[in-house]
């Protein structure tokens, strides 16, 4: 078992592309997108009934080392404070091994 941490990011599907750039860039392994995002917020609802797909919400979702996390931050920050969206950063534990993942 070792520590990571765990990022996700609920922002509009029209800056995913520049979302998925800022993680690469700053060497985040992977991540998880889940699209078509509804539900609250003190902005507002958001419902899944709008005809155009570029409205819709996505939820990504990375796990990475916690020495990553200033440079993810950064790279992150700057899209969200220009376009919106919300960031939550959380410690975890991964509890497969490295040993594993190499092997795959």
């Amino acid at each position: 078992m070792h520590p990571v941490t765990r990022m996700e990011i609920i922002a509009s599907s029209a800056e995913l592309e520049k979302i998925v750039a800022g993680l690469d860039q700053s060497g985040v392994p992977g991540y998880t997108i889940i699209r078509n995002v509804v539900g609250k917020s003190p902005h507002g609802k958001v419902t899944d009934d709008l005809v155009m797909s570029m409205l819709d919400n996505v939820h990504v979702i990375a796990f990475f080392p916690p020495e990553l996390t200033k440079t993810a931050v950064e790279a992150i920050r700057p899209i969200l404070n220009k376009f919106g969206g919300v960031c939550y950063l959380s410690d975890a534990t991964e509890i497969r091994s490295l040993r594993c993942v190499a092997s795959l």
